[in-house]
């Protein structure tokens, strides 16, 4: 789903080729379907066949298949175990989207279910959802050549145009966010889709090979090197730059209030306060925060308490926190601590590390009238996009760690152990295998 830029917590997109090598799936067992073949046509006479419910296969096994209705989508809503949790009104995680192409569904070692979604290239760029699709047409031509040259970077394409890409990718921020075909669809999505469409097999390449191209929201008026952020050796184009264009984002500067009350809550749950007393006073020191209550100090620098703030203060105090539209309480790292009668007042620029195109830049830009290459040339060492070939194929992980899920295809016709389903939705569980019965109600 696309969320604007001022509550969804996925633009920063942080980075990290661990988490692509993690999301690896295990082998297909016997007579499964490989997740990372194309899905095959399905042939005349399982067409012909009449809908069967669920109930009258045999769908025990490690690892279940099942194909989306031709033009059709699969709705796929998920539940995790529950645990224990110290939050107020601590919500349970949920997966809830709307995905094309065959899901696969295999059974990890502790019972849990992992997901993974295996679509067209261009299926996976029109649900990448990093910006808003109503932002100006430059924008977002910028942000897919963007985001198509860095999962090649990430998962090292080298194939022909049109071949499998077999290395899967996670559909979160941690990679770049794959939220599938958004449900309800926003006004403008044509928009996006128009710009993958329109820039199809543009990619910024360095050394004749895709470009890292990370991005982020909002700077604080500059970007840094990857080499600073990252502690990855400098690349060329990655280097810093000044950012005059992205005043108009809802986190170019923020503000945000802490009184000593919830300083003393938020410090006591991360240990950094003992039990038993309350903060009377907070000061600034330097770059510490001085906090003094019941006979007792402590020295806390701005980086423990940006996390424990982070961390404590929507889990104990939701109401609250984080505040004024924000999407976490203290966005970034780039924050100043004032004292306050109250307490302790944060104040500071942006969102995101900090590293390549500033998305709310290039919109600032493109609303200045430039193109999509100009944007991506200031942003990324004067490289301008070049014609590479694209993959056919490939794979997301959209969930793992599922207790269990229902799927509903959006017709007749989805495929599963070699049969055409009706419409009907499919209950799934975890355990030692994947069952599958229809689901009721």
């Amino acid at each position: 789903m696309w969320f604007p830029l001022s509550v969804r917590l996925s633009l920063s997109a942080l980075l990290c080729v661990a988490l692509l090598t993690a999301c690896t799936s295990a082998p297909a067992g016997p007579g499964a379907p490989s997740a990372g073949s194309p899905s095959p046509t399905p042939s005349p006479t399982a067409e012909a066949s009449p809908p069967v419910s669920a109930d009258g296969l045999d769908l025990s096994a490690p690892r279940v298949s099942i194909r989306a209705p031709r033009n059709g989508s699969l709705r796929i809503r998920g539940a995790y175990p529950w645990s224990p949790s110290r939050c107020v009104d601590a919500e349970r995680p949920s997966l809830d989207g709307d995905y094309p192409g065959t899901l696969a569904i295999r059974t990890d070692d502790d019972g849990t279910l992992t997901a993974k979604v295996t679509i067209t290239f261009r299926q996976y760029l029109e649900g990448v959802a990093e910006v808003p699709p109503s932002w100006p047409t430059t924008a977002l031509e910028a942000q897919v050549i963007a985001a198509r040259s860095y999962l090649l970077a990430r998962t090292g394409w080298s194939g022909q145009q049109g071949e499998s890409l077999d290395t899967p990718i996670c559909g979160t921020a941690d990679c770049q966010v794959y939220g599938g075909i958004p449900h309800p669809r926003p006004p403008g999505m044509a928009r996006w889709y128009r710009a993958v469409r329109e820039t199809r097999g543009q990619v910024l390449l360095y050394g004749g090979r895709p470009a890292d191209t990370v991005y982020f929201s909002t700077s604080n008026g500059r970007t840094y090197g990857n080499d600073e952020v990252f502690g990855s050796s400098p690349l060329p184009y990655l280097r810093p730059v000044t950012e005059r264009d992205d005043g108009a984002s809802p986190l170019s500067r923020w503000r945000v209030e802490l009184p000593v009350d919830d300083l003393t809550t938020v410090l006591r749950a991360a240990g950094a306060w003992p039990e038993g007393a309350a903060i009377a006073e907070a000061t600034v020191v330097g770059s510490t925060v001085r906090v003094v209550g019941g006979g007792r100090t402590r020295t806390v620098d701005a980086s423990t308490l940006r996390d424990a703030v982070n961390t404590w203060a929507p889990c104990l105090m939701p109401r609250r926190y984080p505040s004024d539209g924000l999407p976490v309480t203290i966005p970034s790292g780039w924050f100043g601590i004032s004292a306050s009668p109250r307490g302790l007042v944060v104040s500071g620029r942006g969102w995101g590390h900090g590293v390549g195109m500033v998305q709310w830049g290039a919109y600032g830009k493109a609303r200045r009238g430039w193109s999509a290459s100009q944007i991506l040339a200031f942003y990324y060492g004067d490289i301008t996009p070049k014609r590479f070939p694209e993959p056919g194929t490939m794979q997301v992980v959209v969930a793992t760690g599922l207790r269990s899920m229902t799927v509903k295809p959006s017709g007749v016709g989805a495929v599963v152990g070699g049969q055409r389903l009706g419409g009907g939705a499919l209950r799934i569980e975890g355990g030692a295998e994947v069952t599958v019965s229809s689901a009721r109600g």
